[in-house]
């Protein structure tokens, strides 16, 4: 079923746990380009963006990563640590720091070429083992890429049962090998998943024959007790078990979309952690948690807090959208009433 949309008045915020959330994922810097040719470098990879988002949100974040000691690794390393991201032991080391080259088309989507290897450090996997996080964060090219997908994959299962977990796949076509494979790779990950986020060019990519939508409802289906699909300017569309929501965008002036969708990522992760809607600790505190995120989704319609954390995710986005490169606004940026 279709569930309006309420009008809520939004949720008083509420501090952040006092347990670090973890992201697992890639560093990297983005060359942006378009028809008049380099316009800059920007740090990011979708899960830094995500950790940065968090950092920026308030929240005490850690990175599991892999960033080179060279002129962009310093630079990546700076970015991460002013937004409040720690990196864990290992994350740097003499490797190349990786790159994506993002190419600006007119209307100000970007198509991305990588010069990128995935791995993680031994000293990293087991910093990974040292204490249950409040919240796992995983996705994109670390989830997808070895050698470093399959210790992504082993921490997540490792994590689960003591800490809740969101997954943004962030499918990218040129680093991926055969299709079916790589469906049941993410379909995997999802059904780990207490919160997943895609784009409809994620699921078009991944389900060429089906509709975005049906695949999200049938995600829905597979472990997730909520599933968003981002719809670039028609804003998201939220999917549980028993129905979707619509969440419209607001009206922005579109500089580029880097790094929107993990802005939306980090502040819809936030806003459920300030709820007390995902979280960790432990094995009894975080059945607790998966428990009150089953029964907010449980029902027809989603209650009023989740409806705000998805307009808190789709504003977010926007900022982003609003300015070049991956820049994930403030807590102070979200809390401040639209113009």
């Amino acid at each position: 079923m279709t569930a309006p949309l309420p009008a809520s008045p939004p949720v008083p915020p509420l501090p952040p746990p006092p347990v670090p959330a973890l992201v697992i994922g890639e560093a990297l810097t983005d060359i942006l380009t378009g028809p008049a040719g380099v316009h800059g470098e920007h740090p990011g990879g979708s899960p830094a963006n995500v950790a940065l988002g968090l950092g920026r949100l308030g929240h005490p974040v850690r990175l599991a990563t892999r960033i080179g000691r060279d002129r962009t690794g310093n630079a990546l390393r700076a970015w991460l640590e002013r937004g409040g991201t720690e990196l864990l032991p290992g994350s740097v080391g003499d490797v190349p720091t990786s790159s994506a080259t993002a190419r600006v088309r007119p209307d100000g989507t970007v198509g991305y070429e990588f010069d990128l290897v995935w791995d993680l450090a031994p000293a990293t996997v087991e910093a990974l083992r040292s204490g249950p996080p409040a919240h796992l964060h995983i996705g994109s090219v670390a989830t997808a890429l070895p050698p470093g997908a399959d210790l992504v994959l082993a921490a997540t299962e490792e994590t689960r049962p003591r800490a809740t977990v969101s997954y943004d796949p962030n499918i990218r076509p040129a680093l991926l090998g055969d299709r079916a494979h790589e469906r049941a790779r993410v379909e995997h990950l999802v059904a780990l998943s207490d919160v997943v986020k895609a784009s409809d060019e994620d699921l078009a990519w991944l389900y060429p024959d089906e509709d975005p939508d049906t695949a999200a409802a049938r995600w829905a289906r597979l472990g997730p007790a909520l599933v968003v699909l981002t719809r670039g300017p028609r804003g998201a569309r939220a999917w549980w078990r028993q129905g979707h929501l619509d969440v419209p965008a607001p009206p922005i002036r579109v500089v580029d979309t880097v790094g929107a969708g993990d802005s939306f990522m980090s502040a819809l992760v936030s806003a459920l952690l300030r709820r007390d809607l995902l979280s960790g600790g432990g094995t009894s505190a975080t059945a607790a948690t998966r428990a009150r995120l089953r029964e907010a989704t449980g029902a027809g319609a989603l209650p009023a807090e989740v409806v705000e954390a998805l307009r808190y995710a789709v504003r977010a986005a926007g900022i982003t959208c609003s300015r070049p490169g991956a820049a994930p606004p403030t807590y102070e940026e979200l809390e401040r009433p639209p113009v």
